[in-house]
This record gives C-alpha cells, structure tokens and sequence, in this order.
C-alpha cells in the first residue's frame, strides 16, 4: 500500500527552490487511491490520483501491468466574455504500460527518460504553453 501522505518536492519556479507538497490520502477503491492536497476543497479540487490495471495473460504472453497517475487541480480562469469567470481543472496525466517481465533497471530508465522530458522547458514547456508540437 501506498503511504497515507505522498510528500513532492515541487520546484515552482524551475530556479532550484524547492517547496513541499503534501497530498493525503482521501479515498481508495479497487484499483484507484485518491489523494488530496490541503488546498482541496469541495467547491475546488486539488487531487492525486493512482491508477492500476493487472496483467491479463494472453497465449505465451504475461501480459502487460498499466498504471498512471493523474494531478487535478482546479483555476479560475475568464470567460469567452472577457468579464465571467469560471472554475476549470488543470489536468496531467502520466501513464505507463510495462510488460510483465521486464527489469527494474529498465523501468527506472523508463521513468528517468519521462522525467527528462517533464523537465526540459524549452520542449514541454513550448508543448503545454501554445501546444507546439
């Protein structure tokens, strides 16, 4: 079982200052735990969620085990009308898909590889901001 508290070192800034993030855990169901944030609130969400799906052999094939993790938070942004505001979630999705059998060694260069990429402004940043691609 995951911890009941997940504690990110979120670099906010991307200039080295790191800040703690804390997200408890909130509510488990088969397959999926919901982590909150301590900015969550009912009318504003602020949420880690973990997802897992097992391996379903196939002939000789073990299978492949799927999990991902997905951050929801809400902002208020304007309206079409330049004068409303509204609440919306911003949403980032991280998935995996590892075939069972391959080596830890491997998966963390999976994971390192993805890191990479996540941190690398002058690409994602580019990708998320105007949807360069």
């Amino acid at each position: 079982m995951q911890p009941e508290v997940i504690t990110l070192g979120i670099d906010v800034a991307n200039d080295s200052t790191i800040v703690n993030y804390d997200f408890t855990r909130y509510d488990s169901y088969q397959n999926r735990t919901v982590y909150i944030a301590d900015a969550h609130v009912q009318t504003a969400r602020d949420t880690l969620t973990l997802y897992r799906t097992t391996p379903k052999p196939s002939g000789n094939f073990r299978g492949t085990t799927k999990t991902a993790f997905k951050f929801s938070k809400d902002y208020i942004v304007d309206g079409v009308d330049g004068v409303s505001q509204l609440s919306a979630p911003a949403i980032v999705e991280v998935s995996f898909a590892i075939p069972v059998g391959v080596s830890t060694a491997n998966m963390l260069f999976e994971r390192q590889k993805a890191l990479a990429l996540l941190d690398l402004d002058a690409v994602v940043g580019k990708l998320v901001e105007i949807g360069l691609i």
